[in-house]
């Protein structure tokens, strides 16, 4: 299992992520949102409080996505992700 050192929220509901192993990948979030409490993201403000905790992203409220769906569903990202 590949956990998530960092994480970046675009404004495009996409997340730019660095994984254990290294490889940094871009994880479209559109799909998920009109499934259960991920709805509640559809508000930027509320989807950019994405924070890595315990090797996976988090929001407030514990939604949360399984790490191994985030690396298997995301795509390589060439940009570093920001500190």
């Amino acid at each position: 299992m590949m956990n998530v050192l960092c994480v970046f929220p675009t404004p495009g509901f996409e997340l730019h992520l660095t994984f254990s192993n290294g490889e940094r990948r871009r994880f479209d979030v559109r799909p998920y949102l009109d499934k259960g409490v991920i709805r509640e993201l559809l508000d930027f403000s509320r989807f950019s409080q994405v924070r890595v905790v315990a090797g996976t992203v988090e929001w407030p409220g514990e939604i949360d996505l399984c790490p191994d769906t985030l690396y298997e569903k995301s795509e390589p990202l060439l940009a570093e992700c920001p500190s």
